[in-house]
Order: structure tokens, then sequence, then C-alpha cells
């Protein structure tokens, strides 16, 4: 046992062997096949969850195609890699080794709070969402004017506000591991599934407003319509970086256990508990790099398409009525030319 290791206090939980609940806890060393086994806890609620939001997407799709209109297939393609990220974290082995090992864990959730949102988002559900109520009945108007009533309400600006969205998305990374409350969270199943729900809709709500496919309150010419501009969201992708980083580097640095439930990992793991922090600050530290990258792509592709329509606009603009620009530049140096003369 590490040095130092032995004077910390017990989790008031004891670890994963007294959560509360019915829980599938492993009881076999951790190896690549059992890791990515699929093995769903008792009461699976996330992998129903994603599960439910599959069939959701895949409806609205449906309705769509039998209108006769068009859906990106490379929209569908984000939103079952979604799900399927979804369903790899909490329907196989990663969940149970999840709960006995830090380092796990953190694969858990940095998974279901970065790479799984982004793509989530990337499919844009509520654009989705808002065109298969289009053109039906009156209950579908009238539940479509009502998600348009809400996206277009204070509450919505206040929560997409980008100075919110990142204080919840790095005040819950802090707040969850540096207090008691992850053991709180972790000694029950529903304490723990709360947990990874909230790891999912943090992660959303944040690479919402970022990534700007969906209808959002970041629109119009105030403060929040420059929040959604390319560059604005560029940075704002940017500031949790270093801040992830940090929080990595603190858990690989620390001498002593920072997370008390995993003070006591499960003997047959063969692992110590300061060793398996680490790893768990690793990847903390080196899993931003990949959604990071991915979420710069797809902003340096919105930038071009924007730049794109609106030379066409302008293009088109001057076919039909000249340029004007132009016109007034001319104008401007006929005038100088004839008051040079007058001189």
């Amino acid at each position: 046992m590490p040095a130092g290791l032995s004077a910390m206090p017990m989790p008031p939980t004891g670890g994963a062997a007294h959560m509360s609940g019915l829980m599938w806890m492993p009881t076999r060393p951790l190896t690549v096949l059992r890791l990515f086994a699929v093995h769903p806890q008792p009461v699976p609620v996330l992998p129903l969850l994603g599960l439910l939001l599959l069939c959701a997407y895949i409806a609205g799709v449906v309705v769509l195609m039998r209108r006769g209109d068009a859906w990106p297939p490379l929209r569908s393609a984000c939103w079952l890699l979604g799900v399927a990220t979804i369903e790899l974290m909490t329907a196989t082995g990663f969940d149970g080794y999840g709960m006995e090992l830090f380092s796990i864990h953190m694969i858990q959730h940095m998974t279901l709070s970065m790479l799984a949102p982004i793509l989530l988002c990337l499919g844009a559900p509520v654009t989705l969402l808002l065109r298969a109520l289009s053109g039906g009945g009156t209950i579908r108007r009238r539940v479509r004017t009502g998600i348009l009533r809400v996206l277009h309400s204070r509450p919505a600006a206040v929560i997409a506000n980008p100075i919110v969205t990142g204080i919840l998305f790095l005040f819950s990374l802090y707040a969850l591991y540096f207090t008691p409350l992850f053991d709180v969270l972790m000694s029950t199943m529903w304490g723990h599934n709360l947990m990874l729900v909230h790891f999912l809709l943090i992660g959303s709500l944040y690479f919402w407003g970022v990534l700007g496919v969906d209808p959002s309150p970041r629109r119009g010419n105030g403060l929040m319509g420059q929040a959604g501009s390319p560059v604005a969201r560029i940075a704002e992708m940017a500031v949790p970086v270093p801040f992830h980083a940090f929080f990595g580097v603190v858990l690989m640095m620390a001498s002593t256990v920072m997370v008390s439930y995993y003070a006591a990992p499960m003997p047959s793991l063969d692992a110590s508990a300061l060793g398996d922090q680490q790893t768990a600050g690793g990847i903390a530290w080196g899993f931003t790099e990949l959604p990071t990258l991915l979420v710069l792509l797809v902003l340096f592709l919105q930038w071009q398409r924007s730049d794109a329509r609106r030379t066409a606009a302008a293009e088109r603009h001057a076919a039909r009525y000249g340029d004007v620009e132009l016109d007034e530049y001319n104008a401007r140096l006929a005038d100088i030319a004839r008051r040079d003369a007058a001189r």
C-alpha cells in the first residue's frame, strides 16, 4: 500500500463493495475482453435511455422520409455513434469495472461528458424534431410552437449563455471529485446513474452551444448572437482545455489518494489506489485532445461554409443590382478627381 494511504479515513460508503441497490460488480481480474463484454446492470438506466433516444430519432427520420423530405445521412450516423458510445460505457464491463477502478471510471466520465455529447449534437436532434413536427395537424403545430417559445425564452438564453455553460461544465468536474459529493453519489445505484446522466446532460448543454448545429438562443445581433459566431465558439472550446489539463495533473502529481471511494480497489484487480489515480489523471489530461480536434474541425468547416454563403450572396446581389460598394468607391474617386481639377 502506498505511503500515507493507511492514514487516510475510509470513505463513508466503504467503496464499491458497500454500494446499495442492484449492481453488478466484477469479481475477476480486468482484461480487454471482459472490459468490452456486454454486461448491462440489473436496472439498465443508461442503456434504456440510449435505446429510447435511438428509437425517437429513427421515428423522426421516418416521418421526414414519408413526407418526401431528405435528412442528411451523416447526421443520422453521428447520432447512431453517439448512442453507441453511451451503450459502450454503460452496458458493458466499463460500468462494473468503473465502480472498482478510478481509471476506468474516468474513461466513462470523459466519454459521456465529451465524446457522446459531441456526436449527439452533430446529429441535430432539435432540428429533426422541429422539421418532423412541421406540416402536421393542430397538436403537432402547438408542440412545435411551444418548443420554439422555450428556445427563445429568457431562461433558455440564461442556460445557453457561454459563461453559464462553461462554469457548469468545469465546476461539475472539480466539485464532484474534490468534495465528498462523489462518495455520496456512488453509495447507491440511483446516485451512480444520476451522476452518469449528469455527465451526459452537462456535456450536451455545453456542446449544443459550441457546435451551433441546432437552433438555440445564440442568435440575433446582440451579445448572444456574437457568442454564436464561429470565432467566439472556437475561443469557448479552447477555454476548458487548460482546466482539464490542470485537473489531470493534480491527480497525477498527488502523493495521496484524493478520492476516498477508490482508496481500496478490489484485491483481485491487483491495482494500487495511488497508481490507479495517476492513470485516471493521465486519462483526464489526454482525453480532451480528440474531442477538441473534432469540434475545431467542425467549427472550421462551418466557418468556411459561412464565408462561401456570404460570398455567393454578395455575387448574386451584385449580378442583380450591381456592385454597390464598388460603385460608391468609383463615385468617391470621381468626386476627388473633379475637386482636383477645379483647384
